[in-house]
């Protein structure tokens, strides 16, 4: 894949990113879910009881999902008996939430802090992943570049090599230069192996990076132009705006902040609007002898229904006031790592600016460095072919060139990696 490429599927099919964006889903569906509690509450209730009927002139309302006033139809009585008789109850009540006070707003609140919170961690997530893709194809073409210098190293040694073998049988050199070259060309061919070993394993780290089921992805294509260093002042301003790591951390505040008032709301009142309708019957004795049950309570055929408009106050709780005052040693727990984070972010961007700025003047030293090994090597090629040069200045030779062209390679990739991380932490780029 080209590094286009490679952005572009990682954004769609990397896992690190589906399950952020995964994370937005599920935060956005506790929103509503939160919200919901506006939504009218419908249950239904059937009962078969035994037991006593001792009436006093009370009536309350049940908490089993239908409130349901109790109605009293048996004679009162001063002392009360023991005797059990059989009651049954079969009702649908309906309850609708009038006015909280605004506890729901506040507990949204806290959902779409979360919200918020989730997608600037996605959006770190996704340029931590870029990032990712952005050094492994980097990682790709500098062992490629290291594996193409030592496979031209081991060629060239090849070369030397044979060059050796005929001047030691034509008598022309002692045998010490073929022992030297033979051990110089075993040298040349285990980098080679272990280059090719280094690109193998940077493809499969590319391919991870990534994210496709396969072991293994080339680098295709041209690298992209480092873009140019901007200046540090600058690069500093556009990570405080842009980077998704502070704007999470902020966002974490903010959720921890709406908490300790969604929290200290559970102490305002609450307006329900509650009706049912229901059949009940009961078999114990009526106060009026002949207007008994006519199944023994055993059938709720007797109908009722009832409208109540209810206003629960809470009073105390300690509990509720104990959770508060924590989320609020919490707040500042957060308002800590957020000046953490970008304390932390300063020095990452000072630190990769002048990882830039090192590695770009480190670049012409290795290019000069390999124009003067190349032409140490040309000399001391020329010079051993002619026979006034000897082994050993020409594996010197090569050694330098071979090393000078290793270290141009990974100097490259240093440069375009420490410009990929500067650009992550300033937000720019696809």
């Amino acid at each position: 894949m080209t590094l286009p490429e490679a952005l572009a599927y990682a954004r769609e099919h990397q896992p690190a990113v589906q399950a952020a964006l995964s994370r937005i889903k599920a935060s956005i569906a506790d929103a509503r879910a939160t919200r919901s509690q506006w939504f009218p509450y419908v249950a239904a209730v059937g009962q078969l009881v035994g037991g006593t009927a001792n009436n006093t002139t009370a009536s309350s309302f049940t908490g089993g999902g239908v409130d349901l006033p109790r109605i009293g139809g048996t004679s009162v009585t001063a002392h009360g008996v023991l005797d059990p008789y059989p009651s049954t109850v079969a009702a649908i009540g309906i309850t609708q939430r009038v006015f909280d006070f605004g506890r729901i707003a506040l507990q949204a609140a806290v959902d779409d802090s979360t919200t918020d919170f989730e997608r600037m961690s996605a959006e770190a997530a996704s340029l931590f992943v870029a990032l990712g893709v952005e050094e492994g194809y980097f990682a790709v073409q500098a062992a490629r570049s290291v594996l193409n210098a030592s496979e031209e190293a081991y060629q060239r040694s090849l070369v030397h090599r044979d060059m050796a073998r005929a001047g030691v049988s034509a008598g022309m050199r002692a045998p010490i230069e073929l022992t030297r070259s033979e051990a110089d060309l075993a040298r040349f061919d285990v980098g080679r192996v272990r280059a090719l070993g280094g690109l193998v394993a940077a493809q499969a780290a590319f391919a991870a990076a990534v994210g496709i089921p396969e072991d293994r992805l080339d680098a295709a294509g041209e690298a992209p132009t480092v873009a140019e260093l901007p200046a540090l002042r600058a690069a500093m301003d556009l990570a405080a705006s842009r980077d998704p790591v502070i704007r999470a951390a902020a966002a974490r505040l903010r959720i921890q902040e709406a908490e300790t008032q969604s929290i200290a709301a559970q102490l305002r009142p609450d307006l329900f609007l509650s009706g049912s309708f229901s059949g009940r019957e009961g078999g114990a004795p009526p106060a009026i002898p002949s207007q008994a049950a006519p199944h023994g309570g055993w059938i709720p055929d007797i109908p009722n229904w009832d409208v109540a408009l209810i206003l629960r106050i809470p009073i105390l709780d300690w509990v509720v006031w104990q959770r508060a005052d924590a989320s609020r040693q919490r707040e500042e727990v957060r308002k800590s790592e957020l000046e953490l984070i970008r304390q932390g972010q300063v020095a990452a961007v000072q630190q990769a600016w002048v990882a830039v700025d090192a590695a770009e003047k480190a670049l012409g030293a290795l290019a000069r460095e390999v124009d003067a090994a190349r032409a140490n090597y040309d000399q001391a090629d020329a010079r051993f072919r002619i026979g006034l040069g000897n082994i050993v200045e020409l594996t010197d030779a090569e050694a330098l060139r071979t090393d000078a062209e290793i270290e141009l390679a990974l100097g490259r990739f240093e440069l375009a990696r420490q410009r990929a991380i500067l650009g992550r932490l300033i937000v720019e780029g696809p």
